[in-house]
């Protein structure tokens, strides 16, 4: 069975999935896998429990997910589907968006040589000059003038 880990009827979120394109990142490297969210797509989290994107190539489709899992006690991943599906413990979750905490972190035992480094992260604006929409990213607290 798979988890699902979704609140119903969240007009926020439905308005998201009708009017906004998913900007979630993923970076593959080796065995690490890093996921940014930003500032819409961490809420939606929080209050739907899920955010998912999409990439199609051809006929065939890709799929990396964030689900908040109540019964999770780590941040843990499974690739099933044709999708990574990134578990984040529902405590840690339901409350990110309004909280300080940048990310989460764990090294996902694979077998006795092999881990899987994971990283969900808060999406913060580039230092440096880029095309991309980042007007629902965090502020990259580099751009912060100091206290």
């Amino acid at each position: 069975m798979e988890r699902q880990g979704i609140a119903k009827n969240s007009s926020f979120a439905s308005y998201l999935r009708e009017h906004i394109r998913s900007a979630m990142k993923i970076r593959i490297k080796d065995d690490s896998v890093r996921f940014r969210l930003t500032k819409s797509e961490v809420k939606a989290l929080g209050e739907e429990g899920r955010v998912e994107a999409l990439t199609h190539f051809g006929t065939a489709v890709f799929g990396y997910v964030v689900v908040l899992d109540a019964d999770a006690t780590q941040l843990h991943a499974e690739f099933k589907y044709q999708k990574i599906i990134l578990f984040l413990p529902e405590k840690l979750g339901k409350n990110w968006f309004d909280e300080d905490r940048v990310g989460f972190e764990h090294f996902q035992k694979i077998n006795h040589n092999r881990t899987l480094h994971l990283l969900l992260e808060k999406d913060f604006t580039c230092l440096d000059n880029t095309t991309e929409d980042q007007s629902d990213n965090y502020p990259n607290p580099k751009l912060q003038p100091n206290p």
